[in-house]
């Protein structure tokens, strides 16, 4: 399933220019039960790539690898293991991006913001068990 993002399924085009990474919803049917998740995602990762013979050069110092920058985004299912489980068993995940962020700090703090609003840790709904690695969920 693809990426949902104002009711249209999202492309590539449209990514903005200067946008970095989007805050998002997972939501699965599990034991006919409807839990989701609200996480965040970088649009691309900066990934190292060797060089092949003919473009390295001949001085051994220098380096034998270059970096691209590739999207990590299409076919992301969840840090969260309940989803990934859920994906590899061939249930429908519905992925819904809610914001679109510009800068790292955004990034974090709109996650943040998001999680505490909807009361992912107060609620049986979600998957989320932390947040920021400082608040846990209630037993």
């Amino acid at each position: 399933m693809s990426w949902i993002y104002k009711g249209k399924e999202f492309t590539e085009d449209m990514i903005p220019e200067n946008a970095i990474g989007f805050i998002y919803n997972m939501t699965a049917i599990i034991d006919g039960k409807s839990i989701s998740y609200i996480g965040k995602k970088n649009f691309y990762a900066d990934i190292k790539t060797k060089l092949s013979k003919k473009a390295m050069s001949t001085d051994k110092r220098l380096k034998t690898y270059k970096r691209v920058k590739k999207a990590t985004y299409q076919n992301y299912y969840s840090s969260n293991e309940v989803l990934k489980k859920a994906h590899k068993d061939n249930i429908k995940i519905k992925r819904d991006i809610l914001m679109i962020c510009t800068t790292k700090l955004e990034l974090s703090y709109q996650e943040t913001k998001h999680q505490f609003v909807l009361g992912v840790l107060e609620s049986d709904k979600y998957l989320n068990g932390n947040i920021l690695g400082k608040f846990y969920k209630f037993k």
